[in-house]
């Protein structure tokens, strides 16, 4: 019997049952939207929205003494620690190349992490001293990028993503911490499958992990024999589903899956690796992510994110039933690598942020239910600031589908139709936009623009079948949606038509470009971020494996050559109307700057307003300080010139 037909039929007393789904949201009433007064708000500082430091990553030390993280203190993504107790962090770090994936060894004296060159995303692994010293390139490879090392059991070898330059297969394989020697385990042989998340077994002899194709709507568990290389499928199934793994039982006798429920929802499961038979942990349409195993096996952590927010939850193994973290609404996740849990089992190490908190670093308590904070990243005067909230709103579209959005309005606003507005539409497409600390929303809004961040159709977050709404017709639907987006903002009575524009960065930046030129009355300016212009000079300069990416979205360059010429904004430009900006990186593998060059060069060909800075050693988005504030900067005094008639 297949897998998904066994978990559907299963009966198991269930971890979590939503109350809430996709198809039980409300529509919004526009009226219904106000503006809080609020005495002495103000512009939020530029300068003190990047000063205020981004936290990331995470992972204990082996005696739970110390946590390493990823912080940008300096304006730039270094390794810090911090004692796991609290206290001022000390850096260990110093690149202007931005760094992650930190890892403790085994014996704690030394840290693995992956640091980029110029922004290309051709990663490798280095090895620094715990106590601080030199770092050491362990991988040295400039045609290879190497990501996500995890040790094995003995501390031998390392498991790693592997993805040759100029290839769009990522595989994993196998680094040998003495010799230095690395040997692809995977071999993978078709173009637009990859593989990810390796995970060891306790003796060291397997690896499990998900072999998927590269838009993440077909997933399926292996088990790997490290020696040799043979795989096992443990999770077959007929045509598409989703079967992500995500951690192994102490005992190695459970995986902690991710699995999809009917209409393509995904769900928490544990496995059993010896039956092939699974037990249901949650039950909702929401997307649940599985997370990791308590050290002695009793507990194990997952994932809801219910319509852009998340919340955190405990599970008892043997029951498979959970308890929500006692935590702040916005966007909660389980930080460390590989696990959240504290050696000793006792805590949890997780980062919240929302629309008016910056991502922060926290501890949980378990047997307490109480958390502390660790990391303090907001400079003073934000934590004084004012900054509109964000709220959730859902509207119908051109044909009657049903579209969330994060909407932010400004404090002190009259509603007389005579504000400006923005539309932020997200990457991916494959991509959702969440409760997060926004720089660019709080720039703008506490400016007074009213913004909105629809989850247009190919969102991920709203089930299978809403992901694939928009393929073969890119800046189709998906560009309706923003424009109902648009038009919502005008019907809650605060929004002048003629002053909205609309921004965002790589789909994002697509759909500005889309956007301006297919719907030329709609938007007064535009600044677009490293966006698409033409999807074949998309495929002759772009990585290889996005090169995948694009083709599993449009079709075959050839056979569907109408599809690739109708999603292109291209097509469109010449009657676009809308002042617009384009800011990019030099060095983007995923957006080249090939793209942007043809945008500026037609907006000159046709007489519009244009402005463009390209950065040097940044890639797909922009990562040094210095440039974040500037991109900023130009944006808002781009928006305050075609929008409120300023001059800076």
């Amino acid at each position: 019997m297949r897998l998904r037909t066994s978990l559907v039929a299963l009966a198991v007393a269930l971890v979590s049952l939503a109350t809430t789904s996709p198809n039980t949201r409300a529509i919004t009433e526009p009226k219904s939207i106000t503006s809080a007064a609020m005495p002495g708000a103000g512009p939020v500082p530029i300068a003190d929205l990047f000063y205020t430091r981004t936290t990331g990553g995470g992972a204990w030390s082996p005696d739970g003494k110390e946590i390493v993280f990823i912080s940008n203190f300096t304006g730039r993504l270094n390794l810090w620690k911090v004692n796991s107790a609290g206290g001022w962090p000390i850096q260990l770090t110093q690149s202007d190349d931005r760094q992650g994936g930190a890892v403790w060894s085994l014996d704690g004296k030394s840290i693995l992490y992956e640091s980029d060159r110029g922004g290309a995303e051709l990663y490798d692994i280095y090895s620094i001293p715990a106590d601080g010293g030199p770092a050491k390139n362990l991988t040295h490879t400039d045609d290879i990028s190497e990501t996500g090392a995890l040790f094995s059991p003995d501390g031998k070898s390392l498991a790693i993503a592997y993805k040759p330059k100029v290839s769009s297969i990522v595989d994993i394989a196998i680094f040998d911490c003495a010799s230095g020697a690395v040997r692809n385990l995977t071999q993978e042989t078709s173009k637009d499958r990859v593989w990810t998340h390796p995970i060891w077994s306790p003796d060291g002899k397997y690896l499990y992990a998900t072999r998927g194709n590269v838009r993440e709507t077909d997933l399926s568990i292996y088990r790997i024999e490290a020696a040799s290389g043979k795989k096992e499928e443990l999770t077959p199934h007929e045509g598409e589903s989703r079967f992500a793994a995500g951690a192994l039982s102490p005992d190695g006798q459970r995986l902690l899956i991710s699995a999809d429920r009917p209409g393509g929802y995904p769900n928490v499961a544990l496995l059993d690796i010896s039956t092939r038979k699974s037990e249901w942990a949650t039950d909702t349409q929401w997307d649940a992510s599985p997370n990791y195993f308590s050290p002695d096996g009793s507990k194990f952590t997952y994932l809801i994110n219910e319509d852009g927010r998340s919340d955190l939850y405990l599970a008892d193994t043997a029951t498979r039933r959970g308890q929500k973290l006692n935590f702040p609404p916005g966007l909660n996740v389980f930080a460390g690598n590989p696990s959240p849990f504290s050696p000793d089992g006792r805590s949890l190490l997780l980062r919240h942020q929302s629309s008016t908190e910056v991502t922060e670093l926290w501890v949980y308590d378990i047997a307490a239910q109480r958390a502390r904070q660790l990391s303090y990243s907001a400079v003073g005067s934000l934590l004084a600031a004012r900054i509109p909230p964000s709220q959730i709103v859902h509207y119908k579209s051109f044909d009657g589908m049903v579209i969330s959005a994060f909407l932010w309005v400004p404090f002190n606003l009259q509603r007389d139709g005579s504000n400006p507005a923005i539309v932020l539409p997200h990457g991916g497409p494959t991509g959702q936009t969440v409760d997060s600390f926004s720089r660019t929303v709080i720039a703008l809004v506490s400016r007074g623009y009213i913004v909105i961040a629809p989850n247009v159709r190919g969102s991920t977050g709203y089930g299978l079948a809403f992901q694939n709404a928009n393929v073969k017709d890119l800046g189709g639907g998906d560009l309706e949606d923003e424009v109902a987006g648009a038009d919502f903002l005008i019907a809650t009575g605060y929004v002048d038509a003629k002053k909205i524009g609309i921004t965002g960065g790589s789909y994002g930046g697509y759909m500005t470009l889309m956007a301006i030129g297919k719907k030329p009355g709609v938007w007064a300016a535009a600044v677009e971020q490293y966006g698409i212009i033409n999807w074949f000079t998309m495929l002759q300069h772009e990585d290889a494996l996005l090169q995948e990416y694009e083709k599993s979205l449009l079709g075959d360059p050839e056979k569907d050559r109408a599809v690739y010429e109708n999603a292109s904004p291209i097509k469109y430009l010449r009657d676009a109307k809308a002042p617009l900006l384009v800011l990019q990186g030099e060095n983007d593998i995923r957006v080249p700057k090939e793209e942007a060059e043809q945008v500026v060069a037609i907006y000159k060909e046709i007489g519009r307003p244009v402005d463009s800075h390209f950065y040097p050693q940044e890639g797909h988005g922009f990562a040094k300080r210095e440039n974040q504030i500037d991109a900023i900067t130009r944006m808002v005094a781009w928006f305050d010139r075609y929008l409120k008639g300023q001059q800076h």
